[in-house]
């Protein structure tokens, strides 16, 4: 059973996330919360949350800030951000805060549930307009998709590790490689994509379909 909290100050979203969920027999509502208070002070007292929708517009916190503050205290917690706002700046803000994933709020039933079972595989989702806005940007980089640096085979191998979650020391044990070896490979990586850290690889792989 996967447990949701949901982060959201609008009654109408709620009801109809409660709406789009309540007859999927595998997933659980454990709270509705309207503030980043109230959802901060629910996670201390019940840390078996596998997911949390959240509101990045919040009347209390900043939902980038809260973002990271849950993040802090809970490594292994899912976090999709829910929004109006279709921005690259922070789809690319909330991704670096730790988040796993970023919905529009007019989102259809069918993808709030991609994206729910996709991160809890280990992956970044991003809503459709979402990957619109970060290939633009991308390509306003001159990362444009026909031109994108290739990767060798072990960077793929690499690559497709980092997205499930392992550090460079469980992807060393796995492909019997050493720790210096998978990091000069990640950045290597990092270098080709012009990315700034991992999880932006992650990202920038991810929309370009390379994960698939």
């Amino acid at each position: 059973m996967i447990k949701l909290l949901i982060v959201d100050d609008h009654p109408l979203v709620i009801d109809g996330l409660k709406t789009m969920l309540t007859d999927v027999g595998y997933i659980s509502i454990s709270k509705t919360v309207k503030n980043g208070k109230d959802a901060i002070a629910f996670l201390k007292e019940n840390n078996h949350v596998d997911i949390i929708l959240l509101d990045i517009n919040l009347p209390d916190i900043d939902g980038l800030r809260l973002c990271e503050m849950i993040r802090q205290d809970n490594k292994e917690v899912k976090i999709i951000g829910l929004t109006y706002v279709n921005e690259a700046g922070i789809i690319t803000q909330l991704i670096k805060k730790g988040a796993n994933g970023y919905l529009l709020k007019n989102m259809e039933r069918e993808e709030l549930l991609k994206a729910i079972d996709q991160v809890m595989n280990g992956s970044i989702y991003l809503s459709k307009e979402a990957n619109e806005k970060i290939i633009q940007q991308l390509q306003a980089f001159g990362l444009e998709g026909n031109k994108l640096p290739a990767l060798t085979r072990r960077e793929k191998e690499i690559l497709h590790l980092l997205a499930k979650g392992l550090t460079s020391t469980e992807i060393a044990g796995k492909l019997f490689l050493s720790n210096f070896t998978i990091d000069t490979h990640r950045k290597n990586m990092l270098q080709k994509f012009n990315a700034h850290n991992t999880h932006a690889l992650i990202n920038i792989a991810n929309e370009m379909r390379l994960l698939d």
